[in-house]
């Protein structure tokens, strides 16, 4: 079953239950699909959709943050709960270890010996790890494991 098919069920699902803020952020899951498909004039796929999908977790936590540290206690709690239903329809996010395994990898797979090989480490990482990691986190550990 496609992420697509997933939403629509789980969308009348909530609808049905009653579930207010799941179908709020599955409402907005399917229209910043939507908005991508329409940027890119065709269907997503399930791995671009997930990777919207991921961009928009992100954002959210990014205004987990913002708002905690504004003193909006309620509005973070709120922000997690959508971050937690969107975490829902992705694939499962990789551990330090299994991240670092895959970025030790890359680095004896291009020859990397110092920083300023950070580029192809990079760009032989992310493709691997697509919608499972987040690209900071990713860069810190390439940057601490060449140092």
């Amino acid at each position: 079953m496609s992420i697509k098919d997933m939403l629509n069920q789980d969308m009348k699902a909530a609808l049905k239950a009653g579930e207010k803020e799941r179908l709020s952020v599955i409402r907005m899951a399917k229209s910043a699909i939507l908005y991508a498909e329409k940027e890119k004039l065709r269907e997503l796929n399930d791995e671009e959709i997930i990777e919207v999908l991921f961009r928009e977790a992100k954002k959210r936590k990014q205004d987990i943050e913002e708002y905690r540290r504004l003193g909006k206690e309620e509005v973070a709690k709120s922000l997690e709960q959508e971050v937690a239903i969107l975490s829902s329809y992705l694939p499962q996010q990789l551990t330090s270890e299994e991240l670092e395994e895959i970025i030790r990898q890359a680095i004896s797979e291009v020859g990397a010996s110092s920083i300023k090989d950070m580029g192809k480490v990079m760009g032989a990482v992310m493709p691997k790890i697509k919608g499972r990691a987040d690209g900071s986190q990713v860069s810190n550990l390439v940057r601490k494991l060449l140092q």
